[in-house]
């Protein structure tokens, strides 16, 4: 498998997910300018016509696409790992919350990328903060979204690190299930190989 990846985009769930469940992937990381390229000097659109990373070519040559697809994809490489629920209720409210996370806190931070007159970007910010406050209900007083650390909680450490970028308050909650998520080994690695901070 070879993951395309920008350090610190939505592509960080995935490489997370590759280190917790212990998988073996190259790397390649795009650069976005004029050309998208990636580090290996491939044109980025031949690999996903999107231009969006996270892209996952798989050994066959297939190449998927999409954050929350490409999580749980993973996931099921190493069904050990126990980073998917895929059986009984509990599998529904997994499903939910990945696509809350998608809809709700991935896409809601769109605007806040890209060169917005500032009332928009403070209007995004708003609408942010409303449904960050329903990922701490999510959360409730666990220490993962689902109980146990899954695919969910590596794409809510992407949104919530972009959260901190943007200045989106943050609760004091889910301030500490940000640094609790950081703090494990496997999102460590991640953090040192796309050259991030790690605390």
């Amino acid at each position: 498998m070879n993951l395309y990846y920008v350090p610190g985009a939505c592509s960080l769930g995935p490489h997370i997910i590759i280190r917790e469940a212990g998988l073996d992937a190259k790397l390649d990381k795009v650069t976005f300018g004029a050309q998208r390229t990636t580090e290996s000097g491939k044109d980025f659109y031949t690999i996903n016509p999107q231009g969006a990373v996270p892209a996952l070519e798989l050994d066959n040559g297939e190449v998927l696409t999409e954050a929350q697809v490409l999580l749980q994809y993973l996931a099921a490489q190493n069904p050990s790992a126990n980073l998917a629920i895929t059986e009984g209720p509990q599998r529904w409210r997994f499903l939910e919350t990945l696509n809350f996370i998608a809809t709700e806190l991935h896409k809601g931070t769109g605007p806040l990328f890209k060169p917005n007159p500032d009332e928009v970007k403070e209007a995004a910010k708003a609408n942010l903060v409303n449904r960050y406050k329903l990922l701490e209900q999510k959360l409730g007083d666990k220490d993962y979204l689902l109980g146990q650390f899954t695919v969910a909680d590596a794409y809510a450490y992407v949104v919530l690190n972009w959260a901190r970028l943007f200045g989106v308050p943050l609760s004091a909650k889910l301030n500490t299930y940000f640094e609790r998520i950081r703090a494990r080994p496997a999102v460590q690695q991640t953090l040192k190989e796309e050259g991030l901070p790690t605390s």
